[in-house]
């Protein structure tokens, strides 16, 4: 419904499980660490939130990055009922033949789908690759237009996908800040295939490889993603980590060596998470607050988001957030669930970290001819001495 534009009440929210209060405290975060890479990101996954990055739009060769998408698309086919884990896989003389990290598959053998996922996702087995793609869409060729459309729902606006591996293509490009899209995409739409990526071993054909993330021997707080190398792309790593109740992700392309990504992607992670926390503030639905409504059949309705509202804030700030409500001065049913009806804004050291549209919650329809006579009487009072 398009509502004609409102005067609006302004008033301050204090909600005393989030210890919202105008007083606002100083917080010194210092400058982002200087990283080596060609280019890198640091996102806070639940907000969006991009903490630090340089040449994060940078189209650049992913090397085994790629093979994220491959297994995102893998997982999606398994939610969607189209493949299941004890699904065996017939391998071709190609996915044998491909070159580079191997899982060591045998051609003409037959292969399930959990164990080529955890070559794919562990050991960044290029011969897993080129079966999964093959089963899934034919061939390698049909299966890089679908990861390609995927890219496209995902948002990865600068990514182009040629290969399910990753090894080198001429047209093949993504970006830091892509690559970060789709680890978050991984992480949050297929969460019970997420622990696969903090394996950090996996054995086939009597061949043990351990996982190329080093980090997840370094820090418990990592658990994925992915490593990728070529000598065009250079050192590259995609890696998460959880702590409290804050994630974050941090992708770095083109270092000069494993160890460098890992050193680079740790001194991310350990920034993000010293000066930065994830605030869950409200829940989508959530009522916030009661507004008086006019000639309904209900007098008061209740007022909240559209979506959860979470930030990413100066660790140590969430007592010092102000939160400001906006609402039309004058309500009139009928109201429809998620008619706007006012704003929501989130201030920290008089900046503004957000605004969010206040919606009704449910619908408020119209009451009965005296009903709305009535109200119209005390309405036009209302107005008269306010």
């Amino acid at each position: 419904m398009t509502r004609k534009a409102m005067p609006r009440l302004l008033m301050t929210l204090v909600l005393a499980a989030l210890s919202l209060v105008a007083q606002a405290q100083q917080v010194l975060i210092p400058s982002p660490p200087q990283i080596n890479g060609s280019s890198y990101v640091l996102m806070d996954p639940a907000s969006g939130k991009i903490i630090m990055e340089a040449n994060s739009d940078e189209r650049l060769p992913p090397a085994s990055l790629t093979k994220m998408m491959t297994a995102y698309i893998v997982e999606r086919e398994l939610d969607e009922g189209r493949l299941s884990m004890d699904e065996m896989v017939p391998i071709s003389v190609k996915a044998w033949q491909t070159g580079g990290s191997r899982m060591f598959v045998q051609e003409g053998s037959r292969v399930s789908v959990e164990d080529l996922l955890k070559g794919v996702i562990i050991q960044s087995g290029n011969d897993a690759s080129v079966a999964l793609a093959e089963h899934v869409s034919g061939s390698e060729d049909s299966f890089a237009d679908v990861m390609n459309q995927q890219a496209r729902l995902l948002g990865m606006e600068n990514t182009r996908f040629e290969t399910a591996t990753g090894l080198p293509h001429e047209n093949q490009y993504s970006t830091a800040y892509d690559l970060a899209l789709l680890a978050a995409a991984i992480i949050n739409d297929y969460p019970e295939n997420y622990p696969l990526y903090a394996e950090k071993h996996f054995t086939y054909n009597n061949i043990r490889q351990p996982n190329r993330n080093s980090l997840l021997w370094r820090d418990p707080s990592v658990d994925g993603l992915k490593t990728g190398h070529t000598e065009e792309a250079g050192y590259g790593l995609v890696a998460s980590a959880k702590r409290d109740d804050s994630r974050m992700i941090a992708v770095v392309m083109g270092t000069d060596s494993s160890e460098a990504r890992a050193r680079e992607v740790q001194k991310m992670l350990n920034y993000g998470f010293r000066y930065y926390e994830t605030a869950h503030l409200f829940d989508s639905g959530e009522s916030l607050l009661e507004s008086r409504v006019w000639g309904g059949e209900k007098d008061q309705m209740n007022l909240g988001l559209a979506s959860d509202m979470v930030l990413t804030i100066p660790r140590g700030a969430r007592d010092s957030l102000e939160s400001v409500v906006e609402v039309d001065s004058v309500i009139k049913a009928p109201v429809s669930a998620g008619d706007q009806l006012g704003t929501v804004t989130i201030s920290f050291n008089d900046e503004v970290l957000a605004e969010r549209p206040l919606v009704a919650i449910e619908p408020v329809p119209e009451g009965g001819l005296f009903k709305r006579l009535f109200d119209a009487i005390k309405l036009f009072f209302h107005n008269l001495f306010n």
